[in-house]
């Protein structure tokens, strides 16, 4: 059971990092637009980090098995 875990953690430590890194980036904005949704925050937050959304946006690809 823990083997398997292990096994999927070691194959897919990079995008794991990755969307980690990602969501830390997007911390603030994630906190405002969860309290205060406005499509201003939204945009502002799309046009300030686009390299957190596309990592976000592009990882369930590299999760997927093979």
């Amino acid at each position: 059971m823990y083997s398997n875990l292990i096994k999927y953690l070691k194959t897919n430590c990079i995008p794991i990092l990755l969307i980690i890194l990602s969501i830390y980036d997007l911390r603030v904005d994630l906190r405002l637009l969860f309290d205060f949704f406005t499509l201003s925050s939204l945009f502002s937050m799309l046009y300030h980090h686009p390299l957190a959304i596309a990592v976000l946006l592009t990882n369930p690809y590299f999760l997927r098995p093979h």
